[in-house]
């Protein structure tokens, strides 16, 4: 424990301590120590001294690991923010923006067992043309943990994977029309910060009108009328 200025007292771990609570070997966090993935930690004389902040990093990390970035990536991110990058440089850099989606990792049977038997060379590059997939060394990267959740459940369906991707391709065509209608409006009349705070908002008139549009729908078919 540290005493502050301030009166407070500040939790400090030895290297094992930290080590124990992150949940991580000690190897690991000194891996971590020298590619700079964590500040320096305060010397007395031989023995290392971490604080909350080097637990709350190595959680980040855990974090960021298992939405599937690697090392190199985190490392830059690092930097960045040691550099005084703000938050949508920060998520532009790892390439998630401001996406509330998570990535998948998935070995190549996995993919296949989602997809039973529909995982042809040609919807492999469909979904590499779109973005759904990307290539990290052995494994394969879904973009999105929904979309590839809808995608498997409209395939056990019956629905082929081809006509799935090409309507996957439809919907983003109308999703970049409505989100580009949705930042016109922000733009208009807002500050251009405003944007990513009201970003909420979109999502949920998209939902609203979609869920809308889908009752009218089964209504006009069940109408005998019509």
């Amino acid at each position: 424990m540290e005493d502050t200025e301030a009166g407070t007292t500040v939790r400090e771990y030895r290297t094992e301590e930290l080590a124990e609570a992150a949940g991580i070997p000690v190897r690991t966090l000194r891996f971590y120590r020298e590619r700079k993935l964590l500040p320096p930690p305060r010397r007395e004389g031989r023995i290392a001294w971490y604080d909350e902040h080097h637990l709350a990093r190595l959680r980040t990390i855990a974090a960021l690991l298992e939405r599937g970035h690697t090392l190199g990536g985190i490392a830059e991110l690092t930097a960045a923010f040691e550099s005084g990058r703000d938050v949508g440089q920060l998520g532009e850099l790892l390439g998630i923006g401001w996406s509330e989606e998570t990535p998948v990792r998935l070995t190549p049977e996995a993919l296949a067992d989602y997809f039973e038997g529909e995982v042809t060379p040609e919807n492999l590059a469909a979904s590499l043309d779109l973005g759904y997939l990307a290539t990290d060394g052995d494994e394969i990267v879904h973009v999105s943990r929904r979309l590839l959740d809808v995608s498997s459940a409209l395939v056990r369906e019956g629905v082929p994977l081809a006509a799935v991707l090409e309507t996957g391709r439809r919907v983003r065509a109308h999703a970049d029309a409505m989100a580009a209608l949705f930042t016109e409006l922000i733009s208009a009349h807002l500050p251009k910060d405003a944007l990513p705070r009201l970003r909420p908002l979109a999502k949920s008139v998209v939902e609203a009108e979609l869920s809308m549009a889908m009752d009218r729908l089964l209504a006009s078919a069940q109408d005998p009328s019509s």
